[in-house]
């Protein structure tokens, strides 16, 4: 299962699932992980795959080092997995940026109308530290209007699945007491589930950024055609950390 945003070219973007690759047992099947124990030549083929499926190679890609920041980086030439951000924006036709993901909000950006491309890796985290404002403003660095960007969330963990505890609540309410809206009471006073495409969605509104596809799509049920970090955390897949395996959300110009 793959998903495309409506308001992105069908050929120029996809937010792939975990269908379609070659990765088996507990990955199967396009994992691309490359830190967990999958077998490499597996995970190779697997970039292959989504590197074709847009007529490019591996050696094409940009493709981030990853973590829970608000770093947004410019790519000039393709790069594997050596630059550590969570965002990344092009004016180059040659390169294809992507985005890992296993729950988080990936999101795909583009001003096709000044050639100007992004992606970001949205979890809670980074969202709340402002990842999708520093590729927004480094898109409009790069000549983008912010007006003409159109902005794609793609599948994720929804609010029925994300239950956390007051503790995460407590950081978005210091942030802002509006937040409170993208969180709904739990099975206790401690507990809630959090509204992460809701939260993202309206963190690129606030700055500009109207024309928005949210998938709504859930990566958490079994059946969604979608890895999810959390179901295999419940699953008692996770024997060793970051082994468990990941979807891919590419874009180019």
């Amino acid at each position: 299962m793959s998903y495309k945003a409506n308001n992105l070219p069908t050929e120029k973007h996809c937010f792939f699932g975990s269908d379609g690759g070659v990765s088996k047992g507990k990955y199967t099947s396009l994992n691309t992980n490359l830190s967990s124990n999958d077998n490499k030549d597996d995970l190779q083929r697997n970039f292959e795959i989504i590197s074709g499926y847009f007529g490019k190679k591996n050696s094409d890609m940009f493709t981030l080092r990853q973590s829970v920041s608000d770093i947004a980086v410019y790519a000039d030439k393709p790069s594997w997995f050596t630059i550590a951000a969570d965002g990344v924006v092009t004016t180059d036709k040659k390169i294809l940026l992507g985005i890992k993901t296993a729950d988080c909000a990936p999101v795909l950006l583009a001003d096709y109308s000044h050639g100007v491309i992004g992606a970001a890796h949205a979890g809670w985290r980074g969202a709340a530290k402002g990842i999708i404002e520093n590729v927004v403003k480094l898109m409009v660095e790069k000549g983008a209007d912010v007006k003409n960007i159109a902005a794609a969330i793609g599948p994720c963990m929804q609010q029925a699945s994300f239950e956390v505890q007051d503790d995460m609540r407590t950081v978005f309410i210091n942030l802002d007491k509006n937040n409170s809206t993208y969180f709904t009471d739990g099975k206790d006073e401690h507990h809630y589930y959090f509204d992460l495409s809701g939260y993202v969605e309206s963190r690129l509104r606030a700055i500009g950024v109207c024309n928005i596809d949210n998938s709504g799509i859930d990566t958490y049920p079994l059946q969604s055609g979608y890895f999810s970090y959390r179901r295999n955390t419940h699953l008692n897949l996770i024997e060793q950390p970051r082994d468990y395996p990941t979807q891919y959300s590419c874009i180019c110009l």
